[in-house]
């Protein structure tokens, strides 16, 4: 089947040297990548057609004309982005001297207590000086000229669709029937995912989702020295560019571990922080919660619909396609939600986000310009709108996207079949 083309780029030198900056905020304008992110083509492999989950999750070397990786560019996959020593490479140094650390607030990196969770000790967490989520789920910046967090779709009977720990090598499926839906998500990428499947990075651009960070190695950033804030941040963005054209220009902290001084570097990059105001525990099943537990919890948030609780205001859930249970949860959920919101779309569609990357190529509709787009559609998210900078040309999802690359397409529309499917490896984390 014919799948939407991409340029060939080669990322042999998956970065320009970097010399210096008038500002940090400069720093993707540096990213040497040729993707046209309005034109991509996803080589079709079995990892890429197939909906069997060990199928697709067998490691593969990608095209080197797409995306070449050489390792010594890169930190070690899943450790702190200052692995494989870079922190001390030319690149990084030059965007960590950018910065006027001098302006950097004066706040505690965390610690970890015996259990894995975060020691609060001696925190003040009356005041909560330091607007720091896990204390107090504070969102709004204590510092001037920090990028307050996004937390909940301002328009009322909406569902904010979030998945978080992507791009999952087993999501064939599950990008499927998102796709045969029309259904366009928030998608928080781990920059380690990218690097290790980035045909699935350039899939969810490509069926127009909406691409985001999520940090490099997936730690609590409260507790990371800020060098190695700033290393989780540039590398995961860099991950993203070379996969997709594309730099996300908002991010999701692991666990919402978020503070001023986690904020405050995040803003130096243009980076704003997109949170949530409801927790599936999705993450959760089968191991600390039952997926019967699970199901409750989107029970409860999908009678909010209909129950007069989002008459002002629309919602941001916290999801994930983590595992094949979480895709699994996600696919037999999603009729419900349609059938109960007004409207399911993006972060990006429902806060009137027009470009959600740095680069101007990809543009999103207006809330307003999505109802009046899908009036019809029974709440299906709005397509993606294309642009090059060059205003030469414009496409939308639907226009642009022709079929979906498994050949297994017919079943789509089989939830059951699709949850079947993906419990095969029920098992596999990837995050």
């Amino acid at each position: 089947m014919a799948i939407r083309g991409v340029k060939s780029f080669v990322t042999s030198v998956a970065l320009t040297q970097i010399i210096g900056f008038a500002s940090a905020a400069e720093y993707w304008q540096a990213f040497n990548s040729s993707i046209n992110p309005l034109n991509i083509t996803i080589p079709q492999i079995p990892q890429t057609t197939s909906i069997d989950p060990t199928t697709e999750c067998t490691y593969y070397n990608p095209d080197p004309s797409l995306f070449n990786v050489v390792a010594s560019e890169w930190p070690t996959s899943w450790d702190i982005a200052t692995s494989n020593g870079m922190n001390t490479s030319a690149e990084f140094t030059a965007v960590y001297n950018s910065i006027d650390w001098a302006n950097a607030p004066n706040i505690s990196v965390r610690t970890l207590s015996a259990d894995g969770s975060i020691d609060m000790t001696g925190y003040d967490t009356t005041n909560d000086p330091d607007c720091w989520w896990t204390s107090s789920t504070c969102t709004v910046p204590k510092l001037k000229d920090v990028n307050a967090d996004i937390y909940e779709c301002p328009e009322p009977e909406t569902w904010g669709l979030t998945y978080d720990d992507g791009p999952n090598c087993s999501h064939n499926a599950f990008y499927d029937y998102l796709q045969q839906q029309n259904l366009k998500a928030s998608m928080f990428y781990i920059g380690s995912n990218v690097l290790d499947w980035p045909y699935g990075a350039m899939r969810g651009v490509r069926d127009g989702h909406h691409i985001s960070s999520h940090t490099w190695s997936h730690r609590m950033m409260t507790t990371l020295t800020n060098q190695e804030l700033l290393a989780e941040f540039y590398y995961t963005q860099k991950a993203i560019h070379m996969a997709t054209g594309l730099t996300p220009r908002y991010w999701r902290a692991p666990y919402g571990d978020v503070d001023d001084r986690v904020r405050w570097i995040a803003t130096q990059l243009n980076l704003t922080s997109i949170l949530w105001d409801y927790d599936t525990n999705d993450w959760a099943a089968p191991t600390t919660e039952t997926v019967e537990q699970v199901q409750q919890s989107y029970d409860e948030f999908i009678q909010m619909g209909t129950n007069g609780s989002m008459s002002t205001h629309g919602n941001i859930v916290l999801t994930h396609e983590i595992t094949n249970v979480t895709m699994s949860l996600a696919l037999n959920n999603l009729p419900n939600i349609m059938k109960n919101y007004k409207h399911v779309v993006n972060v990006a569609v429902c806060s009137n986000i027009s470009y959600p990357y740095m680069e101007k190529t990809v543009a999103f509709p207006a809330f307003a310009e999505y109802v009046s787009q899908n009036s019809s559609s029974g709440g299906a998210a709005s397509s993606v709108l294309g642009s090059n900078t060059n205003g030469g040309v414009t496409a939308t999802g639907n226009a642009a996207t022709q079929t979906s690359a498994s050949s297994d397409a017919s079943i789509l529309g089989a939830p059951s079949i699709l949850f079947t499917s993906l419990l095969f490896l029920s098992s596999v984390i990837y995050f």
